[in-house]
């Protein structure tokens, strides 16, 4: 009888959020609510039929990426998301029994790629204020510690890392490749990329997804030093990044405006909600990211059922007791959640209406 490894029979399986019908404000997954850039989607619309019908050519994307990034071609691999360059990483550098080591809570694909391999996993609890622990990762390193991942800011606290204690871990772990996942970078400013080549263990990793709008494209690129580069192209597919997505990224690259009046819109709105949460009464952690977390403790599934039934879908967390994870839309979006959540919630003080 066929019989997958034992590690993939006992591995963790990623619980998708996504339902059928999907609600018609989709808050759970931390996308752009309000779409991809305009000249994105104008070269979309352009692409012809001859270009489709052909394999895509990844390597003109990289020599884009690492000019904007001002890094070199060969420092810089496009990925199917972000996703699959933590696949990667973990299938060219763990084996069984290898450690990875990672705060949580966490994105769960750290854990379901690491299991894959057949790796041990190293879970080291952020603080009491879900702050970064970088003396717990410290103590958790071993000889046997083969890969550290660090998202910064965190998926789904919103926390961040100082510069200093990322550079303390790297420099306490020489054997293990550390990926700085930093899919939230665009509204935080915060990145180690200009030690790229410099750092020898160090990968960074971003996405086009957040603040590009490009989820659906797929679309991630990790960096390091081009000898690992090189390594991770052997277990790379050579057609991983598909056509739309490469035909329409100097668009994406050439449209800061976009982005960053994105940016100042999520950041403003963020918090805003955070004030209007505090009004309630209700826990939400400071975020440097296009989420909140926060804590509706009992009520927590009373109010993920009325947002459904109001066709808001949000996220939940159990590994954060109590709590939910709530993506920034547009201002109206959020009024829009907080008019369903206020009557479910006693005000802790008068407040004079949703609307700034």
């Amino acid at each position: 009888m066929l019989k997958p490894r034992r590690c993939i029979e006992n591995m963790l399986e990623y619980q998708s959020p996504l339902t059928s019908p999907a609600p018609d404000l989709r808050l759970d997954l931390n996308e752009n609510t309000g779409g991809c850039s305009p000249r994105v989607l104008a070269r979309l619309r352009s692409i012809q039929a001859g270009t489709i019908a052909m394999y895509p050519a990844r390597e003109a994307g990289e020599k884009l990426v690492a000019g904007f990034l001002g890094l070199q071609p060969a420092q810089v691999l496009l990925t199917n998301g972000a996703d699959e360059a933590i696949d990667l990483l973990c299938r060219a550098y763990l084996e069984h029994d290898d450690e990875i080591v990672f705060v949580v809570p966490a994105f769960a694909m750290y854990e379901i790629f690491a299991q894959a391999e057949g790796a041990k996993v190293v879970r080291v609890p952020a603080g009491p204020e879900f702050n970064f622990p970088a003396d717990g990762i410290l103590n958790a390193i071993t000889p046997r510690t083969r890969l550290i991942v660090i998202t910064n800011p965190n998926n789904p606290t919103g926390a961040i890392a100082n510069r200093s204690d990322i550079l303390r871990i790297i420099e306490a772990a020489p054997q293990a490749a550390v990926l700085l996942d930093e899919a939230y970078f665009d509204f935080c400013g915060q990145t180690l990329l200009d030690q790229i080549g410099t750092i020898p263990n160090l990968f960074v990793a971003r996405t086009f997804s957040k603040a590009y709008g490009l989820a659906g494209m797929r679309l991630g690129v990790l960096t390091a030093a081009s000898e690992h580069t090189r390594v991770l192209r052997r277990v790379c597919p050579p057609f991983n990044v598909n056509v739309f997505a490469l035909e329409c990224l100097s668009e994406a690259l050439a449209d800061r405006e976009f982005v960053e009046g994105y940016v100042r819109q999520v950041t403003s709105t963020r918090e805003w909600l955070r004030h209007e949460m505090e009004l309630l009464g209700l826990k939400c952690w400071p975020s440097c990211t296009n989420f909140v977390l926060v804590k509706f403790g009992e009520m927590k599934a009373a109010i993920l059922e009325a947002m459904l039934a109001q066709g808001i879908a949000l996220r939940d967390r159990p590994d954060c007791p109590g709590c939910v994870r709530i993506s920034i839309g547009t201002q109206r979006e959020m009024e829009r959640v907080l008019a369903v959540l206020e009557p479910m919630v006693s005000p802790k003080k008068p407040r004079s209406g949703v609307s700034r």
